[in-house]
C-alpha cells in the first residue's frame, strides 16, 4: 500500500510540474520533438546526428556561423543549395538537395529544433514566421 501511495505522490508531482508550463513552453517542446524527427529523417545522414557535419563534405550545423542568418537557413532547407559556401571559415561545395516535401510547419519545427539545439535560442520559430520567408525565397 505504501508503494502505491508513493507512486501516486510522484505522479501528482509530475502532473503539477507539467501544469506549471506555459502554453509557449509546451508548444516549444512539441516543435522540438517533431523537429528532431524531421532532422533525423532528412538531415542527419549528411550533417550527422549531433550536427557536426562530415569532414570536408558537409558543413556542421552545431556551432555554425551560418546560423546567424535564419532567413537564409529557412530558404536553404526548402530550396536547397548549389555552389560553394563557407561555414566557420571552411569551404564546402556539395549540393544540398531541396526539401520541398516538407510542409511549412515541418520547416518551422526543424528550424526550432536546430536553433534551440545548436543556435543558442530558447524559443519557437513558428509557422507564422516561416511561411512569409518561404514565400519570399520563391521570388
Amino acid at each position: 500500500m505504501m508503494r502505491l501511495v508513493g507512486f501516486f505522490s510522484v505522479l501528482i508531482v509530475f502532473a503539477g510540474i507539467n501544469s506549471c508550463q506555459s502554453d509557449e513552453e509546451i508548444k516549444r517542446e512539441r516543435y522540438i520533438t517533431e523537429g528532431i524527427l524531421v532532422y533525423k529523417n532528412n538531415c542527419a545522414n549528411c550533417h550527422q546526428k549531433k550536427g557536426e557535419g562530415l569532414a570536408a563534405l558537409y558543413p556542421p550545423i552545431a556551432g555554425s556561423d551560418y546560423l546567424a542568418d535564419k532567413k537564409s537557413v529557412i530558404c536553404l532547407i526548402r530550396y536547397g543549395q548549389r555552389g560553394a559556401i563557407v561555414v566557420n571559415g571552411k569551404p564546402y561545395n556539395r549540393i544540398m538537395p531541396a526539401q520541398a516535401q516538407l510542409s511549412d510547419l515541418e520547416v518551422a519545427e526543424l528550424v526550432t529544433y536546430i536553433y534551440n539545439e545548436w543556435g543558442g535560442e530558447t524559443k519557437v520559430t513558428g509557422v507564422k514566421a516561416v511561411t512569409p520567408v518561404l514565400d519570399q525565397c520563391k521570388k
